[in-house]
């Protein structure tokens, strides 16, 4: 069954979702932030995008590496931004704009008369209790090495982390184009090292897996734990 968003709490960090969430930002028009997309870029490449909070060329996205319907996708999650600082405790389908991210992407195929047609990606979220003796410089070294080998061997379209809380829990998310490509994504000597420093880095961590399905001309989209 489609649903809107989809229930899913992790049990051991999750916290009751407040009583009001803040409104997600305005959805805008793809072409008009096209100027955005392409920001810091090499020689002016309108074919790399910005997909990650690192901005130097070996982490952009070459979107001449995607068909038609990922270069929409990729696009749009320019704008998936979390709509609660309470992002690292609460259900992941309930943590970021979802809702406006989609619209988005609708209007999108809908204005360039685009024929989308129904698909899925997949998505991992890793939540993290940073433990107050982490080098947070040395951590972010190795995160930076371990993005630059995923975007290296492709297929990962969005990277996305928060800032620790007060408890220093936080949540980082990468949404792939396939599952296929999230293995040699994480099997570099990057990644390897950035896995290893966990034992010592965090105090807590656990990582999830979604399915991430859009339907025929992004009229319904489904949010839903990933399993096989």
């Amino acid at each position: 069954m489609w649903k809107t968003i989809a229930d899913f709490f992790t049990a051991d960090n999750s916290t009751p979702v407040p009583n009001s969430l803040p409104s997600p930002p305005q959805s805008p028009r793809l072409h008009e932030q096209q100027d955005n997309w392409t920001e810091g870029q090499p020689n002016g490449s309108h074919s790399l995008l910005v997909v990650s909070p690192y901005t130097s060329p070996p982490h952009l996205l070459d979107l001449a590496t995607l068909n038609p319907s990922q270069v929409y996708l990729a696009r749009v999650l320019s704008i998936l931004a979390p709509v609660t600082h309470a992002y690292a405790v609460i259900s992941y389908t309930k943590a970021f704009n979802w809702e406006t991210v989609f619209t988005a992407l609708a209007t999108a195929v809908r204005d360039d008369a685009f024929n989308w047609t129904e698909q899925f990606f997949y998505i991992v979220v890793f939540r993290s209790r940073v433990a107050p003796s982490t080098d947070r410089g040395h951590l972010e070294e190795l995160d930076k090495r371990a993005h630059a080998e995923a975007m290296k061997s492709g297929g990962l379209f969005k990277y996305w982390f928060g800032t620790p809380d007060a408890d220093g829990r936080n949540l980082a998310t990468c949404i792939w184009r396939q599952r296929e490509d999230a293995h040699p994504g994480s099997s570099g000597e990057g990644h390897k090292a950035a896995m290893r420093a966990t034992i010592n880095m965090y105090s807590e961590w656990h990582i999830e897996r979604f399915k991430l399905v859009i339907g025929n001309n992004v009229e319904r989209w489904n949010l839903s734990p990933w399993t096989g």
